[in-house]
């Protein structure tokens, strides 16, 4: 059948100098720092159109190109029961004008070699110099004239929904929401959740009302950035957003979030996890832009920063994950603070603790001279680095205008950094790190953690979506001399009894998903009793085959084949062929009833196999209708081991045979489905479809 074999093939398609002194150096003193450097930033050339464009000019002949960057500053928007429309409108706008199709603006900014794209808020361009006129042609065409054409809206509301779909699973994404949920509430610019249904709801009309409402040039800001003279920018500014219409643009205002009076746990219940994410949130008030954010961000990556504190204890003294990190950022309406980490069930309360534990102590704790000084360091670099690049100039205008800041707030930067003191960083910690009144956010399955995180608060349950639901109800006891051989006699009986399954002779299944926008082929082909062949393809191109003629296999990758040994073998060998559970006997898999757990909601009998190689996966029954829904195994990964969980439903009949015509695989931040499109059975199959050479 395509149930095990399957996981292999999509886990496989996813693939100085030194000087000398006289003196000794003491090196028990740090050396002295010297000054921050004076920052000289070039002021930008501006003007103002009569429409309230505000446009920002930064000369740089270096190279022979021209950016162009137009920001809109509009408040966060709450969207109500058609979450989502100001981004398709940002989307829809390079989708075609009054003018020119999508195909023909695609075309036109190919042939100058120009960059063009745009979003609810912005829109972007960049060229040659010798194209700039062109490209200020192709940028207004798109503001003043979108064409908004209903065919590219069904396009994007179909895949929106394809990708909400996907994140229902992604446990990263389902912690993002539910922090977001449990921070701001769900009538709150940033609590609020984009859902099929109110994608569904969107029509062109909405669109197009967000459009006129919110694209403004008296709320706009360009940077024109290169090869350009201010003279020649303003000339071509004029003449093609001069007729852009000023309009009167709402200013929402929004309560502030309520305050979160205890440390409590919002616990997602991931029967299939074997590692939580956590996340430890709440807002903050932090406006961007001002001393005290420059301080806070400081502060929070001696705490949270790459190979920090967050970092050095839970990856390197403790080993529970790969990464820690934390993010402290302002923001103009509400700011917001998560730290966290994805560790191995067993250790979830452990790094909950360590994660809690390092919050306390960034504010209680003295920071070290040379934590803060490796810290000056970065961002001083990074703030450097960043000069390099002609459009931060103009970033740096927008922002002083928007926000209005000092004229030398960025200038000053620099110093603002060397005066940080320990004592300040220890202030700020007390200001901004709050594990008191914290949400701690946990994905995970809740049968094995949910006990263990009691002792950090009371426990709210919520479901992928960000609501409120019950705690779920421990699954049913085994039933009293139950056995692993009595569930999966079931089982075969379930998808058409052991008398049918031994009539099929070979079975040829073909299947189809989607991978990184591409089409993905595949074909898997069986024979009785144990032969078995698996390929994928992509746009026309084999890129991986798996093959077992019943005594060896092989493993295809773009034309390189590998002969597999020991546990690889038995990937294909024991767990490929014909209805694999006829022939554990023969394979001698051990397999053993651990008990019962719930999968999707309902309750599953967990059966864990392995064979003399070391080969181990555990399946999941149903216990009422004894259809297997579920397979997890260990693969090895880029960062060490990774279980991989394969799901199956659908259940469709095949000539007296139960085959599942969906199957689905968690892909990085994605879920694969694969769908099943043909099962044709006894076509004599030949053995050289078989071959591992």
């Amino acid at each position: 059948m395509i149930l095990k074999h399957t996981l292999l093939g999509l886990s496989l398609l996813g693939i100085a100098t030194s000087s000398f002194a006289q003196n000794p150096l003491d090196r028990s003193k740090l050396p002295v720092d010297a000054p921050a450097p004076q920052i000289k930033i070039g002021k930008p050339e501006s003007f103002t159109l009569a429409n309230g464009l505000k446009v920002f000019v930064v000369e740089n002949h270096k190279l022979p190109r021209v950016a162009v960057n137009l920001v809109l500053d509009r408040e966060p928007l709450l969207e109500g029961d058609k979450a989502g429309v100001s981004g398709f409108a940002g989307q829809l706008l390079r989708m075609g004008t009054k003018t020119r199709t999508k195909e023909q603006l695609d075309e036109e900014v190919d042939f100058i070699g120009a960059d063009l794209s745009t979003s609810a808020t912005n829109v972007y361009g960049r060229s040659l110099t010798k194209n700039v006129g062109k490209l200020f042609e192709l940028m207004s065409d798109v503001v003043l004239n979108p064409a908004f054409p209903q065919a590219e809206l069904d396009k994007l509301k179909k895949q929106t929904k394809s990708s909400l779909a996907s994140q229902k699973d992604n446990p990263n994404a389902i912690a993002s929401k539910v922090a977001n949920v449990v921070m701001f509430g769900k009538n709150h610019p940033y609590g609020e959740q984009q859902t099929e249904e109110s994608v569904d709801k969107i029509t062109i009309d909405d669109v197009k009302n967000y459009y006129t409402t919110y694209f403004r040039p008296n709320i706009g800001y360009m940077a024109v950035v290169g090869d350009i003279t201010p003279a020649q920018a303003k000339a071509l500014v004029e003449k093609s957003l001069g007729g852009w219409q000023r309009g009167d643009v709402p200013k929402p205002t929004y309560p502030a979030p309520a305050a979160i009076g205890k440390t409590k746990i919002a616990l997602v219940d991931r029967p299939s996890s074997v590692q939580s994410v956590i996340s430890v949130v709440y807002p903050v008030t932090l406006k961007p832009y001002s001393q005290e954010t420059i301080l806070a961000s400081v502060m929070n990556d001696i705490l949270g920063g790459s190979e920090a504190r967050l970092f050095n204890n839970l990856r390197e003294k403790h080993g529970y994950t790969y990464g820690a990190y934390s993010n402290l950022s302002g923001d103009r309406l509400v700011g917001r603070f998560r730290a966290g980490a994805s560790v191995r069930n067993a250790v979830t309360d452990s790094s909950v603790a360590e994660i809690m534990n390092e919050l306390k102590s960034i504010s209680s704790s003295p920071v070290s001279a040379a934590e803060l000084k490796q810290t000056k360091n970065a961002f001083g670099g990074n703030f450097i680095f960043t000069l390099e690049d002609p459009q931060t100039i103009a970033n740096f205008a927008i922002n002083t205008a928007r926000y209005n800041l000092p004229e030398d707030f960025f200038a000053n930067y620099l110093k603002y950094v060397d005066n940080i003191t320990e004592a300040d960083v220890s202030t700020a910690g007390k200001q901004f790190i709050r594990p008191e009144n914290a949400v701690i956010v946990v994905v995970g399955k809740a049968s094995e953690i949910a006990d263990k995180l009691k002792k950090f608060g009371d426990i709210e349950y919520y479901d992928n979506k960000g609501n409120r639901v019950e705690a779920p109800k421990a699954a049913a006891a085994v039933p009293v001399g139950m056995t692993a051989q009595q569930v999966i006699d079931k089982y075969v009986a379930a998808i058409g009894g052991k008398d049918a399954l031994l009539k099929i002779q070979d079975m040829t299944t073909q299947m189809s998903t989607e991978m990184q926008g591409n089409a993905v082929l595949m074909t898997r082909k069986a024979k009785a009793p144990n032969k078995s062949m698996m390929s994928a393809t992509v746009m026309g191109m084999e890129m991986m085959k798996m093959a077992s003629d019943g005594t060896s296999a092989a493993r295809t990758v773009r034309g390189n084949t590998t002969k597999l040994e020991g546990k690889d073998a038995d990937q294909v060998l024991v767990q490929g062929g014909l209805f694999p559970e006829l022939r554990y006997a023969d394979n001698k898999v051990t397999s053993t009833l651990e008990g019962t757990e719930k999968v999707d909601g309902k309750d599953a009998y967990r059966v864990k196999n392995s064979t003399a190689n070391g080969l181990t996966w555990t399946d999941f029954y149903d216990t009422a209708s004894g259809l297997k829904v579920q397979t997890m195994s260990t693969q090895k990964g880029p960062q060490g081991e990774v279980v991989q969980t394969v799901s199956y439903g659908d259940y469709k009949d095949v000539s007296g045979v139960k085959v599942p015509y969906s199957i689905k695989q968690p892909m990085g931040p994605m879920t694969m489905t694969l769908s099943v499109d043909k099962v044709e059975v006894n076509k004599g199959l030949k053995d050289s479809d078989f071959s591992v050479n």
